[in-house]
């Protein structure tokens, strides 16, 4: 399961936590412009707007989970069990496979109104990349420098829901995530009152007890609540080292730790790692479950119109800094 945001400050960043039990050996790639998307049954891109994030890269196409692009447009990609139905091509339809869906919007959209028409003729097909690799069930949260949307698709068709509180993690459906805020609709980050009963005064014997109830178990949807709240209350000023800090900050605190969350044998779900791209410079930072150090890869650093994607692997081990 996962968790993606966006945030703001005087930049605008956006990123996720990966949370699995195993690594696909994740890579940050750099998609240049001329590098030729072909796509299964719509026209490919032989040219498109550069794309950064992280990528599972097969044969030198990237299969991104997360990304950015040079427009500051980026999209990512979670885990939808049970309520994700990808259909089969269908005639009159643009028949977008799962796994060329990022890219696909990407190469070409810089705004959220960009993508949203592109979304009135889609379908989201079951196409398989390769026979090894068959279709993850899976939704998207997609955001531009001023909004975010979910994208859906389900046995009812597609759904494209605006997102006000700036997250997403998984089930259930975003409709119901956000109808469920409402029973936390008394949570603040003050003190709040004591309003147990009329005359009855309860003083507060802790500080933060305006949050009392909030979750904090690792189901996806106790992760909305936290995320949405962390999210939408979390303050930094305009600097980027700030601001990027308390991005990470945010996911951080729907992060899975190793032994929490048991799948049978020796198999244990854990944040195998956490971004944060600035949609503005296009810099992806990154944290593994590992290292706890902040990474950067900077698009601008690489040739842009090059036709082959640049992948760089990543820094697993804990960086220590000793000062003596």
């Amino acid at each position: 399961m996962c968790t993606a945001a966006y945030y703001t400050t005087k930049d605008h960043y956006f990123g996720r936590n990966l949370d699995l039990e195993f690594s696909y050996h994740e890579q940050v790639a750099v998609t240049p412009r001329n590098y030729p998307f072909n796509f299964r049954n719509v026209p490919g891109l032989d040219k498109h707007f550069a794309i950064i994030g992280m990528a599972f890269v097969v044969e030198g196409y990237p299969l991104y989970y997360d990304a950015v692009n040079e427009k500051g447009l980026g999209a990512a990609g979670l885990n939808f069990p049970g309520n994700c139905d990808f259909k089969d091509p269908a005639e009159g339809k643009d028949n977008v496979a799962s796994f060329e869906f990022i890219p696909w919007l990407l190469g070409q959209c810089q705004t959220i109104a960009d993508v949203k028409g592109l979304l009135e003729k889609v379908n989201i097909t079951n196409v398989p990349f390769s026979s090894s690799l068959p279709p993850n069930p899976l939704h998207w949260m997609i955001a531009d420098r001023e909004q975010a949307i979910v994208v859906e698709q389900t046995k009812s068709g597609l759904h494209v829901y605006d997102d006000p509180v700036g997250v997403m993690t998984n089930n259930p459906t975003f409709d119901i995530q956000m109808a469920r805020l409402a029973d936390y609709r008394n949570l603040t980050a003050d003190q709040g009152q004591s309003s147990f009963a009329p005359g009855l005064d309860l003083p507060a014997y802790s500080r933060g007890m305006g949050a009392m109830g909030l979750p904090g178990d690792l189901s996806s949807a106790s992760r909305f609540v936290k995320a949405a709240f962390t999210r939408m209350n979390s303050l930094a000023d305009d600097s980027e080292s700030a601001s990027v800090s308390q991005f990470f900050h945010i996911l951080g605190s729907v992060e899975q730790q190793r032994g929490l969350c048991h799948l049978g044998g020796d198999k244990y779900e854990i944040t195998i790692y956490s971004s944060c791209c600035n949609q503005d410079k296009g810099i992806y930072y990154y944290t593994t479950y590992e290292n706890s150090q902040i990474n950067a890869v900077d698009m601008h650093r690489e040739d842009l119109d090059a036709d082959k994607v640049t992948a760089y692997d990543l820094i697993k081990g804990q960086q220590f800094n000793f000062q003596n």
